[in-house]
Formats: structure tokens, C-alpha cells, sequence
């Protein structure tokens, strides 16, 4: 009858309970004291066999019972426990208590659980003792209500271990927390497997009385109730129940589409057909009201009453508007200094000629000052970008990211086999790279890397000296994430096993499966008895250690992946120098390695950067044949043969060749001078600048020599008068593109990334100093070259040309753009299918740019032939996490102040927007936020450290000094009193007093949450430790695989920082290794639009003023260059060219050679007399759109292609590709489009400019031949 009114009654306290039960049923006990040594564990004893009443509790045992069994401490205390067996509890205890005491509730209902075993007067209705060894209980039976083990369960289940990522129950369990359950938990507990149980203790679980006893059901919390001494429920963190509503991803944007199409397809192509037929009709139209005027037969005399014909008796007559005025006197004032300049070039040449050795000698002095970036970081951030800033102070805060040793080894083998375990449960099946035939060659292969010597300055250089020990000096074994720390790194271990002839009770494989399971754990629950702890003394996760599994059966993995950390050095060149060096050997050690049962796809941290700078070299030789090629070109293509006998004559090799040194030596003094003003180079500059100066300085030599070849002395005319002419026609042309191109590449530095701000600096001054020198050293050569040509052989000038008949001819390409191109593509039918067909071409274009990717996949980085492409190919099909993320806390919060605790901390009383709360909720929705688990907490983690019930923190009474917990010794003392206010979290001094304690404290198996391993490098202390500055909270990003994916997890991480810093109220961001070189493509598509729209402004300016302030032409030459660069990007589109700082710069360069392409031929047309815009266009395109052609068109086209064999992936890529886009539609444009576009909206003629030209021709031989 008592059973059912004790089920049935209410009680409200523990303690009232107890009071009630002593009334009501005789006190009877099962054991009382210790006896005898446990032989297998001599560090504990068996509880003596008693069956009489409880007895009162000594008083030396009070204090420890109000600790640990605080329902018990009433009346007189008669217990079935004495002070020993209570000692012995609270040893036992201490590891879950660190672990559970997060969660008032849970670890409350545990010492429920254990209080009721060890020392409850009424151990007889629910315990049996089943087996005695003399005086010794030696086993017994435990009868727990279901109702109680399922809401201790419960209320314990969401409990997180923050120092290790992961469930607290993951530790306690004997296996992981998603397999652990209210039953197969409390029997982990009481199995003497566990290492701190010292005999068998089997749980019996029933709500109603079994075999005449009645189960322990006693009152449970949950987790969302507060304790009645004072403390709170447990936060949303380790209790999901106290959370609100899971949070829920905001749904993806849905892709913008119209009639089920892409959007933007749907309005290029309307947006074209539109254009087509109001294109079509003007076109009609126009050509209607053409046919319908008939030309009068007088229309010639009629026209020579034109003001500004040539044929007109009032010639100086002129309507010109004040713009025309001015736009002629400024082309007349630059053909005046131009033509007076070239002249004193070819007068005073070996003058001009020295001058300018000299100047360009200097600048090129600057060489020896040079200094070459190939530091990543250095390359792709700015020192003021964001990222880079939060790296510099991580780095200077907590020291560098650890430099990274990996190995992902698979196996050619593709056997599986079936574990089947001998206690029963279902057969396991276990990969082939699993097999421990294949883990012993593993392991040979990581002891013999262990065991790779350097050299470092003349000294030996281990991985011991370098490598990252948590727990050094007391532990100095490296850290090693390997599958193999779970068997010690030791093949005895891996061979160890339990069983007999017949059996095997237990090997690799049941170790294997409790260590994924558990790999924090000190020993495991088969009857190996071994650590899965690694050596190093910290846990081997299995998603960091494992590859290729599917969810979470590591059994099934693919691949092991090995990492070995090393020490980074932020300011230390000597160790930095020895960790190099043992990458080198690693590097080295790897190549050389063979196994035929082994697949090994390897990196060490200098990898990345050691391929690139032998891909750089290995590239050297297609660059020189690509110069090559075009030099030969250059020098053979510059010369006019007007005859076979005159081929050494009329050839310009050597002057082809000065040429290209004054090319060589503008780029040299480019980089002189920024040398001399310490301006870094980069490998982008050396490779791409070159290219961009010769295809400039190459098309304004052919336009200078071909000018001159196509020109006729005009009679007593001197040699330097006609190329001072010449230069004052064609010079203003030069200015005007590479003016353009200059400040368009000056204002490109404006860019935040440091690869385009550096190109972009050395290209412009580049460019300029080329133009200045073609002006001045090239024109002397150019006076010279003439002198020689009368009848001297080119090279060999001391032989002379025998007197003979000569013929002066145009050259054969000049003629085909004259009599056959330019006509052609101007015909009144050809005209409107190229503007129709060059819209359609831009209308595809701009329906693609926003389809180009962003990013840069890392392969290409690399050489075809690189040991990185398979390790990359690996971490993206096997690992399955991602890299560290730290959320790192700027310095000035109060730490020690209860409010600030409360913003970061997730435990209880914790806010439920702090810090770690929401990191935690962003892991719960980690496809989205790419969060992959709760961070680690330092701040709970000490809290849980400094608990008076914990022996973690303690110090000697003698010296202050601390007192780790494996220490036994009288004199160490607890760190704080066991009183209500020495319970709660500490504060002001207090704090600060205790966390340097923590901090230097190694874990063990007395105190697992030691903080000298997980939070060493995590708490930056000012100095004397008289407070905390800045402090980080790490976890992990999930694997991320593609640019994409870097570039999301970079976004969400900082957002999710943005949210905490407003939430707090103190600025926190988030910072992982990657974040450095991915923040550029943020912002790339806004940088390139400014980048682009900045150039093309610039030219704009420029055009405008240089063409005498000729608005239209610059339009129209802007419009024409933009047209180009929205083509690049539907080729990058086409090609799979995605868009980063490399294109960029590709970019940009192309937006200044179509400067080249457009410039020219425009202001030929502007300049031109013809009586209207077709006969102008094609004026314009016969004489300089062969010199466009032949000077940088088919330069450039020739030794674009040799780069289509480089064994670069990025050469083919963003060179080849790009480079040979670049020239095609700049030539396309700029040869077919362009004359079209001019014939039909071209500049009208300035009449201020034919009139200038009639009064040129006042007198000569034109003038006459016209009027006659």
C-alpha cells in the first residue's frame, strides 16, 4: 500500500521526500564503507557488504554531502555511505560534472541518480546486491524507473562540450551523442569498461515494482526549470526546449524569368528585334527618298559654290562655330610643335639619341632596388581592405594561422569486408582503406614524415621543432590528425586484441567504431581498454581525420586524411626559415614515395607558391617564343619592297629592331622608377605589361614608318621638314591613344586590389614613356634609317646599292584596304548586315553578363603537370568540413562584469542573443550559413573550470601557486568556497585572478576542461594579467568546394558577425584563413564597373580635348571601346572565363589597347575633307586601318597563339584566351564596325579644318589641279 501512495503522492522537494521516507519504512542498506582493493583498478575499492540500518554521518563528511547530496543534509544524516565512499563519489563524478554542470537541471537529476545509490537509507527497495567476495559487494543490481532515466535523458541530451565542438553526451556516452539514449547511457555509466566504475552495476529499468523491488523514480527537473537553490534553467544551447522555433533559412531568391525564359535573354532579344526594325526602316527609308531626288547635271557646278569646296571662288568663306574654331587652332597649334619637334629629331639626331639612353639608363637603375611580391596576400588584398585588416590583428593578437602538412590517401584496392561484433549487433561493413593491412603502411608512411630531417644553416631541423604541441612542455608531442592517434600512432596498439582461439572479442575495428564515436575518450568501453585521445592529448575528430563516408558512417570512408600543423612565425625569419626548409623535405620525402596499394594526394603550406613559381619559370620559354615571333614579324613586316633589287635597301630590320628595345626600354624604366619609389612588382605586371607596351609601341611604329613610306617629298622639300610634317600630322593621333591609355591605366589605380592598382601604375607611366620615346629616339632612328635607305643596305650600312631605275609603289596591304576592303564593307548593302550583326552580337553579350562566374577555381593556378591538381580534386570529392572560422571579440569588454559575461557566453543565464547562442543557432541551419557547429566557449569552459564542485581549480595554501587536479596533496585547496556566492560565475578580481590558472592548466583525466590545449592562443591577456583584450570563439565552416562556395561561406560569416556586433553592442568579426583572398569578389563586379566606367571617362576626356574638342567622336569611340568590353565578357561567358583580379587587370588592359584600335581611325575621319561620311570612312580606314592591321593586329595575333601551349592552366586561360579575345574584337570593332557606325552617325566635317586645309593648298600643285 505505501508503493501506490508513494507513487501516486506529490512531493515538492527531494529533502521533504527523504524526511517522509524515514517515517514510513524501516532504514535498510546494502553496503556501508569501503574494504578490500579492486585488484584490476588499485586506485579504488569495493563498498563492504552491510545489511543493517544507516548510520548518522560523520561531521568531518558534512560539507561534502551538502556538495554532492544536498538532500540528504537534514536531521541527524543517517546515510548508508560514510565520508570515504563519499570521497570516492565525488572522484568518480568529476568528469561529468565538468562536462553536465552547464545544465543545472541535468547534472542535478545525475547526482540524483548516483546520491540514490551510493548513500540512500532505503538502498533495499531498489537495490540488490547479486554477488559478495568475503566482506566485498562486488555486484549489484539497480532498479531505475523508466520515467526517471528518460527525463534525465532528456534534460542532459543537448548538453555541448564547447572546448571540443560537440555534444557533451558524445563523452559520456561511449559513443556519439545521436546514437546515445536514457537506457544504453546510465549503462555506459555503471560498465566498469568506462575506467571509473570499479564493479559491475547493472541498471534495471521499470516504472512498477520488478521481483519485490521498487524501481527509483524520484523527482526530475527539466531542463527549462530552475533549481530551488537559486540557479537557472539551462540556456538554449545545452536545452533545446528552452529555444525558440529553429530557425528557418530565408528562402533562395527565385531566378528572374519572363514567360519561363531568363529575364535578361528575353529583353536582349526584344530589345534587338526592336532595334532591327527601326534600324531597317531608317535604313529603307533613307535609301526611298535617296531614289526619289534626282541629281541635277549641274550638280557640279552647283556645288562649287560650296563654301567649302575646293573648287568654290570664295574660299574664304567660312560659317565655322566657335568650337570648330578652337578645336582647329589646338590641331594646328599640335601639328606646329609636333612637326617643329620632328624636325629637330632628325637635325640633332645622335643628340635626341643619347639623351635618351641616358634618361632611360637611370630610370632603369631603379632595377636593382627591385623587389618581387609573390606572397599571395600580398598580391590579391589591400593592406586597408577589411580582411586584411582583421588578419593583421588576429595575426598580432593571437599569432598566426598554423602553417598546414596534409596527405589524403586513398587506395587502388576497392575490397570492402563485414565486422561482425561478437556481443552482437549488426554486421559493420568497413572500406578497403580501412583494412589494417593498409592502416600499417599508413602508419609506416606518417612515422617515416615524422621522421623527415632538414637542414636549416647548417642544423638539423625536425618536425618536433616545429610542429604544433598544445601541451608542450609537459606533452611534446606533435598534433597529428590522423586515424592512427586513435591506436597511440603505435602498430602494437593496432594489432592489440582481446580473445581467444576461436574467438575475437575485440580488435582495430570495435576500437575504431568507439573512437569515431567518442575521441575525446580516455578509454574505451570494449575490453581493449584503450585511449582514442591522441598522443598530442587532444581528440581526432573523425570529420577532420576521414573522407569519402556517407552522413555519419565513418566506416564506410574512402579516404584518411592526415594533417600535421605547424608553428606559423609572424616576425620570425629564422624559424619561419626552418619550417620551409621541413616543408621543402616534406615536398621532396613525398615525390619520391611509392606504394602501389597507396593513392596519396599531398600539400604542405609553401605548395601553392612553390608551383607558381615554377609554373612562372616554366613559362619563360613559350614567352620568349611568343616575343620571338612577334619581334621577327615586327622586322620583316616593317620594311616596303618596291622592288627584288632593292630588298636590302627597303628592308627595316634594324630599324624593327630599335623599335622593339625602345618598347623594352619603357617597360624597364617603368619599373626602374616605381623601384626606386619601392613600389613592389608582381608576376602579373612582368608577364602582362610587356604584351600591352608592345602592342601599343608596335602600332604607332607601323603608323609612323607606313605614314612616312606612303608620303611624297613635296619639291625642295629637306628630309627632316618632311618627317616634321609627317610627325605634325600623325603625332597628335599618338598623343591622343596613348594619353588616353595612360591616364585611363593612372586612374585604374585607383582600385583597393593590389594586383590591378600595381599593373595598372607600371602600365600607365609605361605607355607614356614608350610614346615619349617614339617621338623623339624613334624618329631620329627613323631620319637615319631614311639617310641609309637612299643606297645603303639595312644591317650592313657600309655597303652601298648600285644606281638604277627605281619605282615607288604602295604597298600590297595598303592597296587591298584601299581599292577592295574599305570599299567593300562600306557598300550600301554590306552596311546595315554589319551594324545588324554587331548588335546582335552585343545583345547576347549583355544578356550574359550577369551569367559570368566569379572567382578563381585554384586549379588553374597551377601547372598541368602539379602534384596540387590531384590534391585539390581530392579535397573537394572527399573531406567533409571546411576550414576554421574564429569570431573574434575586439578588445574592451569587461569580462569579470556579469552583464558583458552574459553577452557572450552560452550557458546559464546567458542572454539569448549573446555571442555563442547565436553562432549556435546559425550551425542549425548550416546549409545556409555554412556555420558547421558550436563554437567553442572559453568563457563557459572556465566557468565550469572554477566550480567549487569541480577539483579542477585548485592552488597550494602554502604559495598561492596552482594545483592541477592529478595532484594529490593535502595543501591544495579549492579555488572558491562552497557557498551560494562561491557557486556563481566569478567576477571583478576574482576573474581575472583564476583565468591565467585555467589557462595554463593541461587536461586530464581528473579535469577534462583544462584549458592550456583548446584556449592557449584564444584569450589575449594584458600584461601582468590585469585584464583581457581581444578573444576569439572558433568552429568550423562546412566543406566548401568552389569559389562559390567560399565566396557564400565569407558572406554569411560576416553577416552573422554584423548581427552579433549590433546585438552586443561591441564590435566582433569573423576571420578563417580564406577570407583574405576571397573578399576581393564581394566587390568585383562593382570594382570592375568603376574600373571600367572610370577608363572609359578618362578616355573620354582626353578624346574630347585632343580631337579639338570634339564631342561626338569621342562618343563614338567610347561607345565603340565599351561595345568591345561588354563582348569580352560574352566570350568569358563562352569560354568559362571567370571573372577576379586576373580578368580584371585583362580587363582593364583591353579597355586601353581598344584605345589603339578605335583612336585612330576616328580622328583620320575627323580630320578628313571628303565631301561625306562613307567617302570619309573609308578614307580613314584605307590609310590607317591598314596600319591598325598590319602593326598591332597581326603582331599581337601571332604570338597570342604560342601561348596556347603553355603548361599553365592559367596562361591558357586568362592569356591565351582572353589576349586572343582582346585583339579579335579589337580588330573587329575597330576595322569592320567602326568605319560602318562613322559613315552613318559619324562628325560632321569641321569646316574650320577645310578651310585651314584650302588655304594649305593655296599655291601648290593641288591647287592647280583643281582649278584646272
Amino acid at each position: 500500500m505505501f508503493w501506490v501512495f508513494q507513487i501516486n503522492v506529490s512531493v515538492n522537494t527531494l529533502s521533504s521526500f527523504f524526511r517522509f521516507y524515514c517515517q514510513v519504512e524501516a532504514e535498510h542498506c546494502v553496503w556501508y564503507g569501503e574494504c578490500s582493493e579492486i585488484e584490476k583498478h588499485p586506485d579504488k575499492k569495493y563498498n563492504c557488504n552491510y545489511t543493517g540500518p544507516p548510520i548518522p554521518l560523520p561531521s568531518e563528511g558534512y560539507d561534502l554531502l551538502t556538495e554532492l547530496c544536498p538532500g540528504y543534509d537534514y536531521g541527524n544524516r543517517e546515510l548508508c555511505c560514510n565520508v570515504d565512499q563519499l570521497k570516492t563519489l565525488k572522484s568518480s563524478l568529476q568528469l561529468p560534472l565538468q562536462f553536465l554542470s552547464r545544465c543545472p537541471a541535468c547534472f542535478f537529476n545525475l547526482m540524483n541518480l548516483f546520491c540514490e545509490l551510493t548513500c540512500s537509507p532505503h538502498q533495499s527497495q531498489f537495490m540488490n546486491g547479486t554477488k559478495f567476495n568475503e566482506t566485498n559487494v562486488v555486484e549489484v543490481q539497480y532498479y531505475i524507473g523508466k520515467t526517471f532515466a528518460n527525463a534525465m535523458y532528456n534534460a542532459c541530451q543537448d548538453v555541448e562540450a564547447p572546448s571540443s565542438n560537440m555534444k557533451a553526451l558524445s563523452i559520456l556516452c561511449g559513443k556519439d551523442a545521436k546514437y546515445c539514449n536514457a537506457t544504453n547511457w546510465i549503462q555506459y555509466l555503471f560498465d566498469v569498461s568506462n575506467g571509473q566504475t570499479p564493479f559491475p552495476i547493472i541498471p534495471i529499468f521499470s516504472d512498477v515494482p520488478v521481483s519485490g523491488y521498487t524501481p527509483m523514480n524520484n523527482k526530475t527537473y527539466n531542463c527549462t526549470e530552475g533549481l530551488e537553490d537559486g540557479s537557472g534553467p539551462c540556456s538554449c544551447q545545452d536545452c533545446a526546449k528552452a529555444c525558440g522555433p529553429k530557425p528557418v533559412p530565408p528562402p533562395l531568391p527565385p531566378p528572374w524569368k519572363i514567360f519561363g525564359l531568363d529575364a535578361m535573354t528575353v529583353i536582349m532579344w526584344i530589345s534587338y528585334m526592336a532595334f532591327l526594325l527601326i534600324f531597317i526602316g531608317a535604313v529603307l527609308g533613307a535609301w526611298c527618298y535617296r531614289r526619289s531626288t534626282v541629281m541635277s547635271e549641274y550638280g557640279p557646278i552647283l556645288e562649287s559654290n560650296n563654301p567649302l569646296s575646293l573648287n568654290s571662288d570664295n574660299s574664304d568663306q567660312v560659317n565655322a562655330s566657335c568650337c570648330e574654331t578652337c578645336g582647329e587652332r589646338f590641331e594646328n597649334a599640335l601639328r606646329t610643335v609636333f612637326s617643329s619637334w620632328g624636325s629637330f629629331c632628325v637635325r640633332h639626331p645622335f643628340l635626341v639619341i643619347w639623351c635618351s639612353l641616358i634618361l632611360v639608363a637611370a630610370s632603369c637603375g631603379g632595377l636593382v632596388h627591385m623587389r618581387l611580391t609573390t606572397d599571395p596576400v600580398e598580391l590579391w588584398s589591400s593592406p586597408t581592405s577589411q580582411a586584411r585588416q582583421e588578419k593583421d590583428y588576429f595575426d598580432s593578437h593571437f599569432g598566426p594561422f598554423f602553417r598546414t602538412v596534409q596527405l589524403i590517401i586513398t587506395t587502388p584496392l576497392n575490397d570492402t569486408f563485414i565486422y561482425s561484433p561478437y556481443f552482437g549487433g549488426s554486421d559493420v561493413p568497413f572500406g578497403a582503406i580501412l583494412d589494417k593491412g593498409i592502416l600499417h603502411q599508413i602508419l609506416d608512411l606518417q612515422l617515416a614524415i615524422e621522421g623527415i630531417v632538414a637542414t636549416y644553416e647548417g642544423k638539423n631541423v625536425t618536425l618536433k621543432d616545429i610542429c604544433v604541441a598544445p601541451l608542450a612542455p609537459y606533452n611534446n608531442n606533435c598534433t597529428i590528425l590522423s586515424v592512427l592517434n586513435y591506436f597511440q600512432n603505435s602498430h602494437a596498439v593496432l594489432d592489440h586484441s582481446i580473445g581467444d582461439d576461436f574467438y575475437v572479442y575485440a580488435d582495430f575495428h570495435s576500437h575504431f567504431l568507439y573512437c569515431v564515436s567518442a575521441p575525446a575518450s580516455l578509454n574505451d568501453t570494449t575490453l581493449l581498454h584503450d585511449p582514442c585521445l591522441g598522443t598530442f592529448g587532444g581528440p581526432v575528430f573523425p570529420w577532420l581525420a576521414l573522407g569519402g563516408y556517407d552522413e555519419f558512417n565513418y566506416n564506410n570512408a574512402t579516404a584518411l586524411v592526415i594533417t600535421f600543423p605547424l608553428n606559423n612565425y609572424l616576425n620570425d625569419s629564422v624559424r619561419l626559415g626552418k619550417a620551409l626548409e621541413w616543408e621543402k623535405e616534406f615536398i621532396k620525402f613525398m615525390k619520391n614515395f611509392n606504394n602501389p596499394n597507396l593513392t596519396i594526394a599531398f600539400s604542405a603550406e609553401r605548395s601553392v607558391e612553390d608551383e607558381i613559381d615554377r609554373e612562372s619559370d616554366s613559362d619563360i620559354s613559350t614567352i620568349l617564343i611568343s616575343y620571338a615571333i612577334m619581334f621577327i614579324y615586327i622586322s620583316l613586316a616593317l620594311g616596303h619592297i618596291h622592288s627584288f633589287r632593292r630588298v636590302l635597301v627597303d628592308s627595316k630590320i634594324s630599324l624593327g629592331i630599335a623599335g622593339i628595345l625602345i618598347v623594352l626600354s619603357s617597360v624597364c624604366a617603368s619599373l626602374g622608377i616605381f623601384s626606386y619609389a619601392g613600389v613592389p612588382l608582381t608576376l602579373i605586371v612582368i608577364e602582362v605589361i610587356p604584351f600591352l607596351v608592345l602592342a601599343v609601341g608596335v602600332d604607332n611604329i607601323f603608323i609612323i614608318v607606313q605614314t612616312y613610306q606612303r608620303d611624297e617629298r613635296i619639291h625642295q622639300e629637306e628630309l627632316h621638314q618632311q618627317i616634321g610634317r609627317i610627325l605634325g600630322e600623325i603625332a597628335p593621333s599618338l598623343l591622343l591613344s596613348s594619353f588616353s591609355e595612360t591616364v585611363a591605366f593612372f586612374l585604374g589605380a585607383l582600385s583597393n586590389m593590389p594586383a590591378v592598382r600595381t599593373f595598372s601604375l607600371f602600365a600607365g607611366l609605361a605607355v607614356f614613356i614608350d610614346f615619349l620615346l617614339q617621338i623623339s629616339c624613334f624618329v631620329s632612328l627613323l631620319g637615319l634609317d631614311a639617310k641609309r635607305q637612299e643606297n645603303r643596305f639595312d644591317i650592313i650600312c657600309c655597303a652601298k646599292l648600285p644606281e638604277g631605275p627605281e619605282t615607288k609603289t604602295d604597298g600590297l596591304l595598303f592597296r587591298f584596304f584601299k581599292k577592295v576592303y574599305a570599299p567593300f564593307i562600306l557598300k550600301e548593302w554590306v552596311r546595315p548586315i554589319i551594324v545588324a550583326v554587331f548588335v546582335g552580337i552585343l545583345s547576347f553579350s549583355i544578356a550574359v553578363v550577369n551569367k559570368v562566374e566569379v572567382g578563381l577555381d585554384q586549379k588553374l593556378s597551377m601547372p598541368d603537370d602539379s602534384y596540387m591538381l590531384d590534391y585539390f580534386r581530392n579535397l573537394s570529392e572527399y573531406l567533409h568540413t571546411g576550414a576554421p572560422v574564429y569570431f573574434v571579440v575586439d578588445d574592451g569588454l569587461n569580462y569579470s562584469s556579469p552583464n558583458d559575461q552574459n553577452i557572450v557566453c552560452g550557458g546559464v543565464g546567458c542572454n539569448n542573443n549573446s555571442l555563442v547562442q547565436q553562432v549556435y543557432e546559425a550551425s542549425l541551419i548550416s546549409n545556409y550559413s555554412t556555420i558547421a557547429f558550436t563554437p567553442s566557449s572559453w568563457l563557459d569552459d572556465y566557468f565550469d573550470w572554477v566550480k567549487p564542485q569541480s577539483t579542477c581549480c585548485r592552488y597550494y595554501n602554502t604559495t598561492g601557486a596552482f594545483c592541477n587536479a592529478s595532484v594529490v596533496d593535502p595543501s591544495c585547496v579549492r579555488c572558491r568556497p562552497m557557498t551560494p556566492s562561491g557557486k556563481q560565475r566569478p567576477e571583478g578580481k576574482d576573474f581575472m585572478h583564476f583565468l591565467p590558472m585555467f589557462l595554463a592548466d593541461n587536461p586530464n583525466p581528473k579535469c577534462g576542461k583544462g584549458g592550456h590545449a583548446a584556449y592557449a592562443t584564444a584569450v589575449d591577456l594584458y600584461p601582468n594579467n590585469t585584464a583581457i583584450g581581444a578573444t576569439y570563439f572558433m568552429t568550423y565552416h562546412t566543406i566548401l568546394r568552389d569559389s562559390p562556395d567560399f565566396i557564400h561561406g565569407l558572406k554569411m560569416a560576416r553577416n552573422l558577425a554584423d548581427n552579433i556586433s549590433q546585438s552586443i553592442d561591441h564590435k566582433v568579426f569573423a576571420y578563417s584563413v580564406f577570407y583574405v583572398f576571397y573578399e576581393q569578389y564581394l566587390t568585383i563586379a562593382y570594382d570592375t564597373a568603376l574600373n571600367l566606367s572610370v577608363s572609359l571617362a578618362a578616355i573620354f576626356v582626353v578624346t574630347t580635348v585632343l580631337l579639338g574638342f570634339d564631342l561626338w567622336s569621342a562618343v563614338i569611340v567610347c561607345i565603340t571601346i565599351a561595345m568591345i568590353l561588354v563582348n569580352m565578357f560574352g566570350v568569358m561567358w563562352l569560354w568559362n572565363i571567370s571573372l577576379n583580379a586576373v580578368s580584371l587587370v585583362n580587363l582593364v588592359m583591353s579597355c586601353g589597347i581598344s584605345v589603339e584600335f578605335c583612336s585612330h581611325i576616328v580622328r583620320a575621319f575627323s580630320i578628313s575633307v571628303k565631301k561625306n561620311r562613307v567617302e570619309r570612312a573609308e578614307e580613314a580606314l584605307a590609310h590607317m586601318g591598314s596600319s591598325v592591321f598590319s602593326g598591332i593586329t597581326l603582331t599581337k595575333f601571332g604570338g597570342i597563339l604560342i601561348l596556347a601551349l603553355s603548361k599553365s592552366q592559367i596562361f591558357q586561360v586568362f592569356y591565351f584566351r582572353m589576349y586572343l579575345a582582346i585583339v579579335l574584337l579589337g580588330a573587329t570593332h575597330g576595322l569592320i564596325f567602326l568605319p560602318v557606325l562613322l559613315s552613318y552617325i559619324g562628325p560632321s566635317v569641321n569646316k574650320a579644318k577645310v578651310f585651314a586645309a584650302n588655304q594649305n593648298y593655296v599655291g601648290t600643285e593641288r591647287e592647280r589641279l583643281l582649278n584646272y
